[in-house]
């Protein structure tokens, strides 16, 4: 299965992903915190039969994690399908044959809508997740007030219940100290910058935060618009980077470290893949993109064990990183 992360977007030397998440309830059932066990059961068969009887039943698994290992369950947050809390409650969801897209049931909200795609596209993104919240608008009463828009458990997500992010690779800014200046600009946007994982390489999120009074096509508009900024500050930044001898023998060190390792924690993988991407952009390298995302998007602790079958053997994982890591590069 060629799945989404395995392609090549536009403007992949800085943007990993966009991603679209939207979030929407069900009128007259209590939100999930107020549901008993036998009315969220019921909630959560009558949104399966839903997109089981509709033109997307053949592009999605239903996937119930109380009958999977806490690994496995991890592994699904790990690749940002369901989130760490769900995967935590071992509930159920939707999820495509090509990873593109998940439905998680029943979570905070009674459906959470979560798409990917390649690259700055959060256009493709938004289309692939409209596609199936018109399922379950079309098929189900869902809740939605003509002054508020789509009624959500957190206040912070009623009007379009949507959720724009897109992840970025940030090495120049973050060289340069201008992450945090950048996270206080966009914030007076409505737009929050995050680190993707903690304090490691230089992944970060961008995120709108504002979903009441403004369209999802003004708000995707608005992220474009601002993730092109970041992308023009970040290759300006880049440029110097190209003729200095000291980020070509850090560049080759990281690949060389990654090639030879016979063991690598997470949080090392991260930061020396963070370096070796920075090298593919600038051309040092030969490694293809989509081979960097794939290994950033499956190598996370739960995944690799997940993979291999090793999911009683936690302290294995940094050897079986490193092995595909090896293979890969």
């Amino acid at each position: 299965m060629n799945c989404w992360y395995n392609g090549v977007g536009a403007d992949n030397d800085v943007v990993l992903f966009s991603k679209i998440r939207l979030a929407r309830n069900l009128k007259d059932t209590p939100f999930k915190s107020k549901m008993s066990p036998e009315v969220k059961r019921g909630t959560v068969k009558k949104l399966f039969a839903t997109v089981k009887n509709s033109p997307l039943a053949g592009e999605f698994n239903l996937i119930d994690l109380s009958s999977a290992s806490d690994i496995k369950a991890i592994s699904y947050a790990e690749k940002q399908a369901i989130s760490p809390e769900f995967a935590k409650e071992k509930g159920a969801f939707l999820f495509s044959h090509d990873e593109s897209a998940s439905v998680m049931l029943c979570e905070e909200d009674h459906i959470k809508i979560t798409a990917f795609a390649s690259g700055l596209d959060l256009k493709s993104a938004y289309e692939k997740a409209n596609r199936i919240d018109d399922v379950f608008i079309e098929n189900l009463p869902i809740a939605f007030n003509e002054r508020l828009g789509f009624l959500t458990a957190s206040p912070m997500n009623i009007g379009t219940g949507m959720k724009a992010s897109i992840g970025l690779h940030l090495p120049a800014l973050k060289e340069n100290g201008g992450i945090g200046r950048l996270a206080s600009m966009v914030g007076k946007l409505g737009i929050s910058l995050r680190p993707m994982y903690k304090e490691n390489g230089a992944f970060y999120v961008l995120t709108n935060q504002l979903s009441l009074g403004i369209t999802e096509a003004a708000a995707i508009e608005n992220m474009n618009s601002v993730a092109a900024q970041i992308i023009l500050q970040e290759r300006n930044l880049r440029e110097t980077m190209k003729n200095s001898e000291r980020w070509e023998d850090r560049l080759y060190r990281s690949m060389g470290t990654l090639k030879m390792a016979r063991k690598l924690g997470f949080a090392e993988f991260i930061s020396l893949i963070s370096d070796v991407r920075l090298g593919v952009a600038l051309g040092f390298f030969e490694t293809e993109v989509n081979t960097i995302g794939w290994l950033i998007h499956n190598l996370a602790d739960g995944t690799v064990l997940s993979d291999s079958d090793s999911e009683g053997t936690p302290e294995l994982a940094p050897k079986l990183r490193a092995e595909i890591v090896r293979a890969k590069l």
